[in-house]
């Protein structure tokens, strides 16, 4: 079968490999799409902090089951599933008080060399991490589940209920964009998303965020008073992960607000410590998801509380990915989720 290896940064291999034989407790799947993540063009650069290469990429699919394990119930061969891309031990201390997203041996499905992703035609996982996708979601919308977690998990992360609260989200991106949109179902009652990019803010406003900002044209402490009144901000999301914006969330958030890190960092920022100490902030980070927060994901989607198609960018096939990551450097103002045809 084919097989897509980052094999150095910028240098993509294409190998033909064995096909994978199902293990025991493990579901084989027919690799149908895959998406393209920001941390995965991180690592096509050689610039992700904790991706190292070689690695055969790919955490965001969705695909049909081809064969089932020994002791494997559940599936039928051929229907549509997409998966949680978290292997975990299951034994330390995070797995055993429910926080598995932070096991001590956390192994990402294609973030590194020991569980390789998606780029190729077969993979072969443990069965409680594939999902069924229901019958009204195609399989780009299952290749888009991961990313959905990523911010139905940061909205979750707060401290408090985020119902009729006004949220700012710093960053228009695919998870900013999604962030504000799962903060808008789970009940925010305004929603302003900022970016530099005019072009992913238009995005924005066709998902139904309520208001944008440019911030290389607008100040944010003003545009915030303007939409949201004199009490201002609730609680951010900072989802850019560079050192202006989590300023910009620490000297825009009211006191004693949350400020939720979702952006990943490639160089660790300068902060005002004593404007966080004096303003009582607390700094949370997130990492990736729980189970449940992967199940919410495809509810919130099969329900249509999530709009998916606008972000849907390009599609590419899997012997073109260096084409597909040229696309997206080319188009960076409008590249939202360039997807991989992995198979028909």
């Amino acid at each position: 079968m084919r097989s897509v290896l980052l094999n150095k940064p910028q240098e993509l291999l294409m190998r033909d490999i064995e096909k994978p034989v199902p293990a025991k407790g493990e579901v084989l799947i027919k690799v149908k799409r895959m998406g393209i993540c920001g941390s995965d063009i991180h690592a096509y650069y050689g610039k992700h902090p904790t991706i190292y290469l070689p690695v055969v990429q790919g955490h965001e699919f969705s695909g049909v089951v081809e064969a089932l394990g020994e002791g494997v119930t559940g599936f039928e061969i051929g229907e549509p599933v997409t998966a949680r891309p978290q292997y975990t031990c299951g034994e330390c201390y995070h797995c055993r008080s429910g926080h598995e997203n932070i096991c001590h041996d956390l192994q990402v499905i294609g973030c590194n060399g020991k569980v390789p992703g998606a780029a190729q035609d077969y993979i072969s996982l443990r069965s409680h991490l594939v999902f069924k996708l229901p019958d009204n979601l195609n399989y780009d919308d299952g290749a888009m589940v991961e990313p959905v977690a990523v911010a139905v998990a940061a909205v979750k992360t707060f401290t408090y209920d985020i119902k009729g609260k006004n949220i700012l989200v710093f960053g228009a991106g695919t998870i900013g964009n999604l962030v504000a949109q799962v903060a808008k179902a789970e009940g925010a009652k305004s929603v302003l998303i900022t970016d530099v990019c005019d072009e992913k803010l238009e995005i924005a406003k066709k998902c139904g965020i309520d208001y944008v900002v440019n911030t290389m044209k607008e100040d944010i402490c003003q545009k915030a008073e303007e939409v949201f009144g004199k009490d201002g901000v609730d609680g951010a999301l900072e989802c850019v992960g560079v050192e202006a914006t989590i300023n910009q969330a620490i000297k825009v958030c009211r006191k004693r607000n949350d400020i939720i890190i979702v952006g990943i960092y490639g160089k660790d920022p300068a902060i005002r410590m004593i404007d966080v100490q004096e303003k009582e902030f607390k700094l949370i980070g997130t990492l990736m998801y729980l189970e449940e927060d992967f199940k919410k994901a495809i509810r919130l989607i099969a329900e249509k509380k999530i709009n998916l198609d606008v972000l849907k960018t390009v599609h590419f096939g899997l012997d073109d990915m260096e084409q597909a990551y040229k696309y997206i450097e080319d188009h960076k103002a409008t590249s939202m989720k360039v997807l991989i045809d992995i198979s028909d």
